[in-house]
């Protein structure tokens, strides 16, 4: 795979959370703060990124073209639906022929683990990708802008927190670059919680305390962090309804006292309301979900800046 690293320490690629430095993360977090508090930035004036989704996406795709703008880069949009890749041209063949247009920056959202780091490899030197998500592998801006909204919520110590990811972690991006970046700023608890099918069985939950009653991992943490159970496990089998996964997985009000008297609720959408959420806590007091979305902003621009101003 390609390093995301060049050999002088600077960002080449943002791939993946997975053995980032923390001085690294940390100094993405802090610039990422710097915009959410309102720095103005101008850095890529000039400076030409595509957004090349080969999934559909909402947040991650708008926030990013809004972080372009807000650097002052020149924002080109690819849709796979509507480009020749509808022809059978290849993801590769795409990048190669968009970076010969001069455009140096390209996030990437992409169906197959690993296919972003194949592009980054085939990629000529100066040209940056960032990975918006591929596969079950990673999605490392969505962990860094959770991070950037649990660090506002709770500061910069993260060694007394406890924090529950709860759901379908078996086969989600987010997840995983959720609890690399746990590990990495030094959690003290981390606790998994999901149905026995929906948890993986590979180094994905090392040092967490693995749990399928969510009423006990619920007990005294800090934080909640809700994933969105994609409906097509319901097909293959690995989930019997959705009301038997609400019943036994779903954040309620109630279920929520369990929790820490200030615990927060975060969710990186798109949420099932009545599913894995109740709409009194996605919408309650305690719900930190719209503050991730704007957070994603601030932290695309820290990452962009950092990769190709």
């Amino acid at each position: 795979m390609t390093t995301q690293l060049a050999p002088d320490g600077r960002l080449r690629h943002l791939l993946t959370l997975d053995g980032l430095p923390r001085e690294q993360l940390v100094a993405l977090l802090d610039r990422a703060q710097a915009f959410a508090d309102g720095e103005a930035g101008r850095s890529l004036a000039g400076t030409a990124v595509c957004t090349l989704f080969f999934e559909p996406s909402t947040r991650t795709r708008l926030s990013f073209q809004r972080a372009m703008q807000r650097l002052g880069a020149d924002v080109l949009n690819f849709d796979a639906s509507t480009s020749s890749t509808s022809k059978g041209e290849t993801a590769l063949d795409t990048l190669k022929n968009i970076e010969a247009m001069g455009v140096r920056g390209f996030v990437v959202r992409h169906s197959v683990d690993g296919g972003v780091a194949e592009l980054a490899a085939a990629a000529a030197p100066g040209t940056a990708l960032v990975n918006a998500g591929d596969g079950r592998s990673a999605h490392p801006t969505q962990g860094l802008l959770d991070m950037l909204t649990l660090r506002q919520a709770r500061g910069t110590d993260f060694s007394a927190l406890t924090v529950l990811v709860v759901g379908d972690i078996r086969h989600s991006r987010v997840a995983r670059s959720d609890l690399q970046a746990l590990r990495t700023l030094g959690v003290g608890t981390i606790r998994a919680c999901g149905p026995a099918a929906l948890l993986p069985d590979d180094a994905t939950l090392a040092g967490c305390e693995v749990s399928q009653d969510f009423d006990a991992a619920l007990e005294g943490v800090d934080a909640v962090m809700m994933l969105r159970l994609q409906r097509e496990r319901m097909a293959e089998g690995l989930v019997s309804s959705l009301d038997d996964y609400h019943r036994d997985y779903g954040l309620t009000v109630g279920r929520l006292r369990r929790a820490a008297p200030d615990a927060v609720v975060m969710h990186p959408g798109p949420m099932n309301r009545g599913v894995e959420i109740d709409s009194d806590v996605a919408d309650g007091p305690r719900s930190l979900v719209l503050r991730q979305v704007a957070n994603g902003v601030a932290v695309r621009m820290a990452v962009l800046e950092a990769l190709l101003a």
